[in-house]
C-alpha cells in the first residue's frame, strides 16, 4: 500500500473522511465542462443567471462524485481493485477506501446512491426554471454515470467505457448550456466533442496499470483486448480525434485564428502519448502521462471557454 492511500486513522473526521472518498481530485474535470457549457450560451448572445449556473455546477459536481464512489462499490464486488497490485495511486486501482478499511461496502453504496439520489430534486428545480427537454439529459447524465459500472450494463467491462465517459461530458456541457438557453440547440455539442474526447482519454490511459486486474475481474477494457502494446495507438487516435475535430471547427464555422489556442493543449497530449509509448507495460512510469492527459483536457476546456467568453466569435 502506497503510504498516500487512504486509511482511517488518516481520516478520523467524518465529514473529510466522505469528502475524500469521492476523488476530488478529478471533480475538476467536471468544473471545467460546466464553464465550457455557460460559455457557449454567453457566447450565444443567452443572458446567464448566477443562480441557475451555481446551482447547474453544483449538481454536476455532486453527481460525479456520486458516481466516482458507485464505480469504487463496484469495483470492489468484481475484486478488480482488490487484485489490483499495479495501480498508481490516486489515479488507478479506485480511492482504496473500501480495501484499505476506511468504509465499508455498505456504507460506500449508500453513499453513492444517495450522491445520485440528492441531484433528482435540483434537477427538477433547474428544469422548472428552464425546460422539460432538462430531464432527458439529466437522465442520460444519471444512466450513464450508474451504467458504467454497475450490472446488469457494466459498459466499462463491455469495451464501452470510452464512449460512455465522452457522452457523459457532452451531457454535462451540453446540460450547462440547456439550462441558461432552455431549448437544445447543435452549438454546445459542437464546441463540446474534442473536451469529451480528451476526457475519454483519461479514462483510456487510467486503464493501462489496471489492466492485468481488470483482466481477472472479466472486465473487458480497450486496453484487455487489444493489450497495451496495441491499445497504446488508441490514444494517439482519440487525441487526434479531438483536436482534429476542433481545427475542422474552427474551419467549418469559420471562426476567428484565437479559437486554435484552444489546440496547445497537444504538446501535453503528444508528450503523454511518448511515455505511454515507452512505458505501457510499465506502470509506475505512467504517472507522469497521466498527469499530463489531466492537464491537457483541463487546458483545452479552460482555453476554449476563454475564447468563448472574451466575444471572440
Amino acid at each position: 500500500m502506497s503510504p498516500a492511500e487512504p486509511t482511517l486513522a488518516s481520516l478520523p473526521n467524518p465529514l473529510l473522511r466522505y469528502l475524500a472518498a469521492t476523488r476530488p481530485a478529478f471533480l475538476p474535470v467536471t468544473l471545467v465542462g460546466c464553464l465550457l457549457g455557460l460559455s457557449v450560451a454567453h457566447a450565444s448572445g443567452v443572458p446567464v443567471s448566477v443562480t441557475t449556473a451555481f446551482m447547474t455546477v453544483l449538481f454536476a459536481l455532486i453527481a460525479h462524485a456520486g458516481a466516482n464512489v458507485i464505480n469504487d462499490y463496484y469495483d470492489a464486488e468484481s475484486g478488480c481493485d482488490a487484485a489490483n497490485d499495479s495501480r498508481v495511486f490516486p489515479f488507478t486501482g479506485g480511492s482504496r477506501f473500501i480495501q484499505n478499511g476506511v468504509l465499508t461496502p455498505r456504507e460506500t453504496a449508500l453513499f453513492g446512491y444517495g450522491l445520485l439520489a440528492s441531484v433528482v430534486p435540483a434537477g427538477l428545480w433547474l428544469t422548472l426554471h428552464s425546460a422539460p427537454g432538462l430531464i432527458v439529459i439529466g437522465l442520460a447524465g444519471l444512466l450513464l454515470g450508474w451504467a458504467y459500472s454497475a450490472p446488469p450494463l457494466e459498459l466499462v467491462s463491455r469495451g464501452l467505457g470510452e464512449p460512455a465517459v465522452a457522452a457523459s461530458w457532452l451531457a454535462v456541457v451540453v446540460g450547462a448550456d440547456f439550462v441558461q438557453r432552455g431549448a437544445f440547440s447543435w452549438t454546445p455539442l459542437l464546441f463540446a466533442m474534442p473536451f469529451a474526447l480528451l476526457v475519454a482519454n483519461l479514462l483510456f490511459i487510467n486503464q493501462f496499470p489496471d489492466a492485468a486486474a481488470d483482466a481477472l475481474a472479466g472486465k473487458r477494457t480497450l486496453v484487455v483486448r487489444a493489450g497495451p502494446q496495441e491499445a497504446r495507438w488508441f490514444y494517439l487516435a482519440i487525441c487526434s480525434f479531438a483536436y482534429g475535430w476542433l481545427l475542422f471547427l474552427i474551419e467549418r464555422q469559420n471562426l476567428p485564428g484565437a479559437f486554435a489556442v484552444a489546440a496547445v493543449p497537444v504538446l501535453l497530449s503528444l508528450r503523454a502519448w511518448r511515455q505511454l509509448l515507452l512505458h505501457a507495460t510499465d506502470p509506475p512510469q505512467l504517472a507522469g502521462a497521466i498527469r499530463l492527459t489531466i492537464a491537457a483536457a483541463l487546458a483545452h476546456g479552460v482555453l476554449l471557454a476563454g475564447v468563448l467568453l472574451s466575444g471572440a466569435h
